[in-house]
């Protein structure tokens, strides 16, 4: 590594050379395992002797700044944050802001992966051996031939236009939704689009009237922007319209497999919410995460292509479809805040990353989204139908399933009372992942139960990770 070290003169070269390796490791410019140049590489460097880096570097080592690995090295020991000359939160004028951003929970971030478990019943990830590899790096490999021959400027906030127009067919197919291309920005996941969304059309105060239970990092974001966030229960149907209290401006809802429960919103209560948001004068934000896989009945389309007045925004995210670190999303706007949006977009990160654009641009123009979808519909769908079977027979004691007929969640409620936290503990001592559902109740009533994830769990897997639960469930009555 290259090593900023400046002698001055020829004096206390020792000590010039020990305060200033002090300072750098103490700073943080030394970072904990970090490696320090050889002694005699160091002492040719800065025209001293050896025997004086090597005295300097004994010295630090002594103190416990650093480490000496046979045959490897010298390196930066682990050590106390940083200098007591850096503020503290309580030394700053905004220390009650940044306190309310640190309170924010995160009930649905994902576990790394040194952390990730043997079986895994995780909401919102997908299996990567689903994932079509040969077929993506094809696709990569064009799109980097075609950023080499570009001018080197920045992209379009918007988007590619290869990419928007590569979405705009394919959600016209899948969802029915009626968009043009000039109606889509792509965002860094459908999290940024709620974010964007949410900035032009809320101020400090506004209120947002979203599903209860529902999506918490949506309401976080609504709060943390200074949103009051009226919770709004659900039944059978969906989110209970007459319930959206006056004065709302902007409505999160999940229509077609509702977050978490898994019911989709029936058509009259689809209209209803239209009708109501005209109202209101309030955009409604539509956000459609994983119903390109259904199981039963007829496909329903998107709640964006029955509005006849402009107040849907529908996001949706490829997260969901191919993989959570792609962070591509995008939305589907209305004239009326399209403008705003794209400011704010660009004033935010300028435009996403143009590689994983070009890369799934042709990725769906060259028919592989469709074909992976279909692909993946099959596994989810054998998947979906073990759990449920588990769920009606040797669990049944415990869970009752919530009907549901797309994605690749479901919610299990309690039929008993059962210490959820006791068995998720226990689960993962067995190494099962599971999770809560009560973390997605905010006013309305907790129903206790599980959300059960068949993304990222394996289908062999299934069974032997629900005996655990069931083991578990007999062992805690």
């Amino acid at each position: 590594m290259e090593l900023h070290v400046v002698i001055n003169g020829r004096k206390d070269l020792a000590e010039q050379l020990y305060q200033q390796l002090r300072e750098a490791i103490g700073s943080g410019r030394l970072a904990a395992g970090a490696q320090l140049p050889p002694s005699r590489l160091l002492a040719e460097q800065l025209g001293v002797s050896r025997k004086t880096v090597s005295d300097t570097y004994a010295t630090l080592t002594y103190e416990g700044l650093l480490v000496g690995k046979t045959g490897r090295g010298t390196f930066v020991n682990a050590r106390a944050p940083l200098s007591e000359r850096l503020h503290t939160s309580t030394d700053l004028a905004c220390t009650a802001r940044l306190a309310k951003w640190q309170s924010l929970p995160s009930p649905m971030r994902h576990p790394t992966r040194d952390s990730t478990l043997r079986y895994e019943f995780i909401g919102g990830a997908t299996s990567r051996n689903q994932f079509p590899q040969d077929e993506w790096r094809r696709c990569t490999q064009d799109a980097l031939r075609r950023i080499a021959q570009n001018s080197g400027f920045y992209s379009q906030p918007e988007g590619l236009p290869a990419l928007r127009s590569a979405i705009a067919g394919h959600i016209a197919f899948s969802r029915g939704v009626n968009c043009r291309d000039s109606d889509i920005i792509v965002t860094n996941g459908a999290q940024q689009a709620l974010d964007l969304i949410a900035r032009v059309v809320l101020e400090p105060g506004s209120m947002v009237a979203m599903e209860d239970p529902g999506y918490s990092p949506a309401r976080q974001l609504f709060v943390a922007m200074g949103a009051n966030v009226a919770s709004v229960p659900v039944d059978a149907e969906g989110i209970q319209v007459d319930r959206i209290p006056d004065g709302t401006r902007l409505i999160y809802v999940t229509p077609s497999h509702q977050f978490p429960l898994g019911m989709p919103m029936s058509m009259p209560r689809r209209e209803a919410l239209l009708a109501r948001a005209f109202e209101l004068g309030a955009i409604i934000i539509e956000d459609d995460y994983d119903s390109e896989f259904r199981y039963e009945g007829r496909p329903t389309d998107s709640l964006q292509s029955m509005d006849t007045h402009g107040v849907v925004t529908y996001v949706g995210t490829f997260s969901k479809t191919l993989l959570p670190e792609l962070r591509l999303g995008y939305a589907v706007l209305p004239p009326a805040i399209y403008g705003a949006v794209l400011k704010a977009k660009q004033l935010t990160d300028q435009h996403s990353s143009t590689l994983p654009q070009w890369a799934l641009a042709k990725f769906i123009s060259e028919g592989y989204l469709l074909k992976h979808i279909r692909r993946c519909h099959t596994v989810y769908a054998g998947r979906r139908e073990r759990i449920l079977q588990r769920l009606a027979g040797d669990l049944s004691p415990w869970f009752e399933a919530v009907p549901t007929v797309a994605g690749f969640h479901m919610a299990a409620l309690c039929k008993v009372p059962v210490n959820i936290p006791l068995l998720m503990e226990l689960a993962r001592r067995v190494e099962v992942g599971v999770y809560p559902l009560e973390v997605f109740f905010h006013d309305a009533p907790v129903r206790p139960g599980l959300i059960i994830g068949f993304g990222a769990i394996e289908t062999l897997d299934i069974d032997p990770a629900l005996d655990k639960v069931r083991d578990i469930l007999q062992q805690i009555g």
